[in-house]
């Protein structure tokens, strides 16, 4: 069987290659799953890139990205696999008209599957795998996580009136979680796990220089220390890549060179997600440094 890459710098090489920049730590844990054939539970704070990494690889690998959104109250129906009671019904239907009657084994085969996410994963034919991504697992219910065990522990899922699919070839599945609750340990044990951190500062700065080229350098390198030390604060979301992105989106369609205090304060709704966390940026900006008559840091 051929790797998908040759090593943690191929992963690093193709996936910036598509846009995506990751650290050395991130870069082995994706190769380990391609490598392994084990899903990889990646956890971090919001914002930090878990999502995007698993598009990024999808995209890098030239296979396709297969997402299950998880939800409060989401059902095997919807992540696995339906039965198309409509098709059925109507084959039903038509069969009576010639007088004849359908078994329940002429109804459940595979011409009435419907496949969701996970069904799609483990019967996919190309040539290549493709990644699957069940995003924010943390927001599903506890009984869904055991759904899962099968399918991640053996990439197969288990259909009672047909038998048992087993994938030819393991899909990539890349788990995310964002920790509002604790996760099983039976589907930990499942998984390759790793850590996501905010970027480094250089990182950091060399994702807006991409993602925003109208900025120039002085207002990325302000918006960048700017944003690392608000994350420092006690807040109740963090600012992450996608609030940085936002931002130094803004301050530059407003044509700001540098930042200052009055363009914080008139493009915080872009970082701070809450009243409380507006209130505890503005009441930090003169010990940030941005003092009311101030226009430089």
């Amino acid at each position: 069987m051929s790797r998908l890459f040759a090593d943690a710098d191929d992963v690093r090489r193709r996936l910036d290659e598509v846009g995506h920049l990751v650290d050395d730590g991130t870069a082995t844990a994706l190769l380990l799953a391609t490598l392994l054939d084990r899903p990889l539970l990646l956890e971090g704070e919001p914002g930090v890139g878990k999502t995007s990494a698993a598009k990024a690889l999808a995209k890098a690998l030239d296979t396709p990205l297969i997402r299950l959104q998880c939800y409060e109250g989401l059902t095997a129906g919807e992540a696995l696999y339906e039965w198309n009671y409509q098709r059925q019904l109507l084959a039903v239907r038509l069969t009576e008209t010639h007088g004849r009657e359908l078994s329940d084994a002429d109804l459940f085969t595979e011409d009435f599957l419907l496949d969701r996410p996970l069904l799609r994963a483990v019967r996919h034919q190309g040539p290549l795998p493709p990644v699957l991504l069940i995003d924010e697992i943390d927001r599903a219910d506890d009984e869904f996580e055991a759904l899962l065990f099968e399918f991640l522990g053996e990439s197969a899922i288990s259909i009672p009136e047909l038998g048992t699919f087993t994938a030819v070839r393991p899909p990539v599945v890349v788990l995310t979680s964002n920790r509002s609750r604790e996760l099983h340990d039976a589907l930990r044990r499942r998984c390759l796990y790793h850590w996501i951190d905010f970027p480094t500062p250089d990182r950091t700065a060399e994702i807006l220089r991409r993602t925003v080229p109208a900025a120039n350098e002085p207002l990325i390198a302000s918006t960048t220390e700017f944003i690392g030390r608000v994350r420092e604060l006690d807040l109740d979301k963090a600012p992450g890549m996608a609030e940085a992105i936002d931002w130094v989106t803004a301050l530059a369609a407003l044509r700001v060179a540098r930042l200052a205090r009055d363009d914080i304060v008139r493009t915080l709704s872009t970082v701070a997600k809450s009243p409380d966390d507006r209130t505890a940026v503005v009441g930090a900006l003169d010990a940030l440094g941005y003092h009311e008559e101030a226009r430089t840091p």
